[in-house]
């Protein structure tokens, strides 16, 4: 094989590689199109976008979810609440604030973290959140 002709081939690797790596660099977004039509929720893309920039399992964890619902929420497959998950999404991903009534403006992440909160009477600040988030007008459903 000549010098110029393995050139040529390995240019023709390296495009091959660039274009591998273009598709699997958007792969959940890819994905998200399939799985959801022409018009996904913004909060989905969203998701999606973050996990190509990391990976599922990361973004999972960013948002205090498990990486399997983060998976089966890409593909249109998740059966369980997705409201919980795209608040999630919103206050991680997004920074959505709410205004709450004993911490002033916080993302809905952090509400929803404080919400899921056991008692703990030995903090007077969780002891406060734990009267007020019951009756907050930003309390999630059950």
């Amino acid at each position: 094989m000549s010098i110029e002709r393995l050139k040529k081939f390995v240019q023709r690797g390296a495009a091959a590689q660039r274009a591998v790596d273009k598709v699997v660099a958007n792969l959940n977004v890819l994905t998200v199109q399939r799985k959801w039509g022409a018009h996904p929720p913004a909060w989905i893309v969203i998701l999606a976008e973050a996990c190509d920039a990391s990976s599922q399992g990361k973004v999972a964890t960013r948002i205090g979810m498990s990486t399997t619902v983060v998976n089966q929420a890409l593909q249109n497959a998740y059966t369980g609440r997705l409201d919980r998950l795209e608040q999630r999404v919103r206050g991680e991903l997004m920074r959505e604030t709410v205004q709450c009534p004993v911490l002033g403006e916080i993302t809905k992440r952090e509400c929803l973290d404080h919400q899921s909160r056991p008692y703990e009477a030995t903090n007077p600040m969780r002891v406060k959140l734990f009267q007020t988030c019951p009756r907050c007008p930003n309390r999630r459903q059950s």
